[in-house]
Parts: C-alpha cells; sequence; structure tokens
C-alpha cells in the first residue's frame, strides 16, 4: 500500500521560496501568477494492509517526524 504526504506551510506563514518563485516566473514573462507557495510531497510504501490503520499510522509519522506542525500543515492519501 503507497500512502502519498503532501506538506505545505500553514496560511501566514511566510513562504521565501515560494515568493522567489513567483518572482522568476515573472521574470521569464509569466506575469499573471499573483502568488506561489512550495510545500512538498513524500511518498510512502507501507507493509500496512488496512487502509485506516495505515492512515493513522502515517498521520502519527506526520506528527512525530515528517512535518514542523508548528508551521506547516500535512495531508495524507493513501493510493
Amino acid at each position: 500500500m503507497k500512502a502519498r504526504v503532501t506538506i505545505m506551510l500553514k496560511d501566514g506563514v511566510l513562504d521565501p521560496q515560494g515568493e522567489a518563485i513567483r518572482h522568476a516566473l515573472g521574470g521569464l514573462g509569466f506575469g499573471g501568477v499573483e502568488g506561489v507557495r512550495q510545500g512538498k510531497v513524500i511518498e510512502l510504501d507501507l507493509a500496512a494492509t488496512d487502509t485506516a490503520a495505515a492512515q493513522a499510522e502515517v498521520a502519527r509519522m506526520c506528527e512525530s517526524l515528517l512535518a514542523n506542525t508548528v508551521i506547516e500543515k500535512y495531508a495524507v492519501e493513501i493510493v
């Protein structure tokens, strides 16, 4: 079973990488981009066979290591 975790900065947290991307896109002629938020995606291969148990386990992984929950939010998708 695979899990996909998407981690993004919470709303209101400054995103300097996103702003740098927005600025670079403007320099390349993509002037219609008003905002960019940059994040990360982590894919996990799990031995679990129960979807609910896998979802809970990955959430615990996020809370313990994968995401800085003070400034980041995460979403878990079992695929």
